[in-house]
């Protein structure tokens, strides 16, 4: 088996006020986590690299996350925050191309009101991102998946993935409307999904794999297995698993795959998503 690629996690040096998101309930995860404290995870799980995402709302996050992956050659790839609505956002997307390792940029949708996403002034930041070839993450709540349907479906040359498989609310086994949705995001040939976050939206202190897999069927059955990559949301993850736990969850239910397809899903989807070879 190649090795693997984990497309989505994060870094950060804990901060109470601007990651007052995590709170007393995720005490676990209040604290720093660095580029040594992943590299453990990832060589005990046969992986090479990761794809580090942003987690607060900034360039400075942006930076933060350039400047590590400049000292740590196992972070293959940064997605970062940049102001999408921005004015100038032609200039700032033009300055950041000089980063080869920063792949594509995210907005924390999921914190925004439900139609966020046909705003005028983020569809124009959108439209920008073309031209630099950078990709964007879709970090959304389910109900808000018809507002992504019609991003996607409005900018067919934009390439998009579905951060945590759009959210479902696994702890209450809710499934129609998001199976709904997805089936149809699914269609267009432009939209990928990670298979990442999924313990975060299940019972944190009682989830068992057969409560994933219901979700994992649907994923499966609409994403091809060229459109899937996996992440850990790491160290999000910590608060209802550990890393170990996670990969062997996926390891499981993708046992009876080839080994050709198993490595798309660990690496090669990724790889070829977020161009993390140029």
């Amino acid at each position: 088996m190649s090795k693997r690629i984990d497309s989505h996690q994060h870094f950060w040096k804990f901060d109470p006020v601007r990651d007052s998101w995590i709170d007393e309930t995720m005490a676990v995860i209040q604290r720093d986590f660095l580029p040594n404290d992943l590299l453990t995870e990832l060589q005990n799980n046969q992986f090479e690299g990761c794809v580090a995402v942003q987690a607060s709302e900034s360039e400075e996050e942006t930076n933060f996350l350039l400047d590590l992956a400049s000292k740590n050659d196992f972070i293959k790839g940064v997605v970062g925050w940049i102001d999408l609505r921005a004015e100038n956002i032609q200039d700032r997307l033009s300055f950041y191309s000089n980063y080869k390792t920063l792949k594509g940029f995210r907005h924390v949708v999921q914190g925004e009101p439900d139609d966020f996403m046909y705003g005028t002034d983020f569809r124009n930041g959108i439209a920008a991102l073309k031209a630099f070839d950078y990709t964007y993450d879709i970090l959304i709540f389910h109900r808000q998946l018809p507002a992504a349907i019609s991003l996607v479906k409005d900018f067919p040359n934009q390439r998009f993935v579905i951060d945590h498989i759009a959210k479902p609310d696994i702890k209450s086994g809710d499934i129609d409307s998001w199976k709904k949705a997805i089936g149809e995001i699914s269609k267009y040939d432009n939209v990928w999904c990670k298979i990442s976050g999924m313990v975060t939206e299940a019972d944190w202190n009682k989830w068992k794999p057969a409560d994933l897999k219901p979700y994992l069927d649907v994923i499966f059955d609409n994403f091809s297995v060229d459109k899937l990559m996996y992440g850990s949301d790491w160290p999000v993850l910590n608060v209802a698993s550990d890393y170990n736990e996670v990969v062997k969850t996926l390891e499981d239910y993708i046992l009876k795959f080839s080994v050709e397809d198993q490595n798309k899903i660990w690496s090669e989807n990724a790889i070829s998503f977020y161009n993390l070879n140029d």
